[in-house]
């Protein structure tokens, strides 16, 4: 296994790029429409989606998306390939070749993430876990949080999905849910995961919620953004993601 120990308090004054890259899945794009909107202040990393934002891979993602996010790893192939992270329809091709990057990958351990959230229906926030891809069964998912805007009682409670995803790695189990939780997100609160021998255990602010069986034991990198679809918010909010901090060990 390898195990790094690694924590971002995000207290400097620029985003750490030799760990973090703040684009999108740039080789179906490109980084300068992938780029994430983001700043560093108060200890914190704030992605946010202001109104002027451009939508990602505009005219052929379905339904019409926004998105801010920063990513520990990506690989492409070449330019016209089908080789590259996370494709979301079949027949994609890479627009912008990209350079492997490894900031930061491990394939067991633990993660966590302390957060808030400033979303409404039609956004969504998210920490999750993708195999590099460097080999094309490296791709299953460990979900360490997922929360949709329309899945809020303001105040009271919210649904957080955890848990697994095939994707494309059929050795991976769909053991995925979303867990109704008496927390408000737009208080900071801590989302994790440990994981190691193909168990992972997801826990929030400490409390261990759901374990699943057959987790990827093969390198992975971290996946956070923030998410908006135009259609169903109309634009008249600005979702962020406020990370206090992300740790791994």
């Amino acid at each position: 296994m390898t195990h790094r120990v690694f924590a971002d308090d995000f207290d400097a004054q620029a985003l750490d790029l030799s760990v973090w890259s703040p684009y999108y899945l740039p080789h179906w794009s490109s980084r300068a429409t992938s780029a994430a909107t983001y700043q560093l202040a108060d200890s914190c990393l704030t992605l946010s989606i202001p109104v002027e934002q451009g939508l990602w891979c505009a005219g052929d993602h379905q339904p019409d998306l926004r998105v801010s996010g920063i990513q520990s790893g990506n690989y492409s192939g070449p330019v016209g390939s089908a080789v590259g992270q996370q494709p979301y329809r079949d027949g994609l091709v890479v627009r912008e070749e990209q350079e492997p990057f490894w900031g930061l990958t491990s394939d067991g351990g633990y993660v966590e993430l302390r957060a808030r959230a400033d979303i409404a229906p039609g956004s969504m926030v998210s920490l999750w876990m993708v195999g590099l891809e460097d080999q094309p069964d490296r791709c299953g998912e460990i979900c360490v949080m997922e929360v949709f805007g329309d899945a809020l009682v303001p105040g009271e409670s919210a649904a957080v999905g955890m848990g697994l995803k095939t994707i494309r790695d059929p050795a991976v189990p769909q053991d995925f849910e979303a867990v109704r939780l008496p927390i408000d997100v737009q208080d900071f609160h801590t989302y994790a995961v440990e994981w190691s021998g193909g168990t992972a255990t997801f826990s929030v602010d400490g409390t261990a919620i759901r374990s699943c069986q057959g987790a990827p034991t093969y390198p992975m990198q971290l996946m956070l953004a923030v998410f908006d679809f135009p259609e169903q918010s109309g634009r008249d909010h600005v979702p962020s993601f406020v990370v206090d901090h992300v740790r791994v060990r």
